[in-house]
């Protein structure tokens, strides 16, 4: 019998489980942590939002001195956005170093990679949403909301980090350059702006309002304010759902088909 060739490849097995996942997890947790300026912007620009919203336009968007309580749910999304827009540009970093396609040789599921950058920044964005929101209690924040309203309002943020999350990890594979990547990314993060975090729709333009109010943010502000708040809502938390998990679907199929086509042309 033959002995095997002492230079022919060994056979690696595929590994099982969510192994890959933990470890890409805990790498962009590392990463993460080493990049502390990116880190500190994440969580110093929304508490800025709540001191300049409250100290400073807040007497003159209510007098009565509640205006905070009306804008730390778009806060929040905004906190969100600015964290997950971090992931496009770690994401084409790692293109771009060409670590991918080193990765791809590997026997492991193609999205594990993609999943430690969507979990981490998941756990990062989490975090800093805490800090902003005992800001806001700290500066006058009173939610009337109970245990459930927490838990539910808590679920929609972490849905929408989830989604938005996904969403930049494949514009950070359909960029062809971090700086690219940054720069589409930066894009979304003005939705925010145009909607009901700051002011109600019914205060803007006529033709404005429309755009603002079935934008996706704006429903997903409006169930997160009416869970903390206890404001009335009609439709809103159906299309925050809606739009989430929409966003979620389309962002995983497409960076999943960005990821195998695009992975070995860097």
């Amino acid at each position: 019998m033959t002995a095997p060739s002492p230079i022919a490849p060994a056979l690696r097995p595929r590994i099982t489980g969510f192994v890959a996942e933990r470890v890409f997890v805990r790498r962009s947790l590392l990463n993460s942590l080493r990049d502390g300026e990116s880190l500190l912007m994440g969580v110093m620009l929304p508490v800025l939002l709540i001191l300049i919203f409250t100290y400073v336009f807040g007497g003159a968007l209510d007098a009565t001195g509640g205006y905070v309580d009306y804008v730390v749910p778009g806060v929040v999304l905004i906190c969100a956005g600015f964290g997950a827009s971090s992931t496009a540009l770690y994401v084409a970093t790692d293109m771009k170093v060409g670590i991918i396609d080193r990765f791809r040789t590997m026997p492991l599921r193609a999205g594990a990679v993609l999943t430690g950058h969507v979990v981490a920044s998941l756990l990062r964005n989490l975090v800093a949403t805490g800090v902003v929101v005992a800001v806001a209690v700290a500066v006058g924040f009173r939610p009337t909301a109970d245990v459930w309203g927490w838990i539910g309002a808590v679920g929609v943020i972490a849905l929408y980090i989830l989604a938005i999350t996904y969403l930049f990890a494949a514009i950070g594979l359909a960029a062809r350059s971090p700086e690219g990547a940054n720069g589409y990314g930066f894009i979304l993060l003005f939705l925010p702006y145009l909607s009901s975090a700051f002011v109600p729709v019914q205060t803007m333009p006529s033709w404005l309002q429309p755009i603002a109010a079935y934008q996706p943010v704006t429903p997903i502000i409006e169930t997160i304010r009416s869970l903390l708040m206890g404001t009335t809502v009609t439709w809103e938390p159906y299309a925050a759902l809606a739009w989430c998990v929409g966003i979620l679907i389309v962002a995983i199929a497409w960076g999943g088909r960005l990821f195998r086509r695009n992975s070995r042309r860097r």
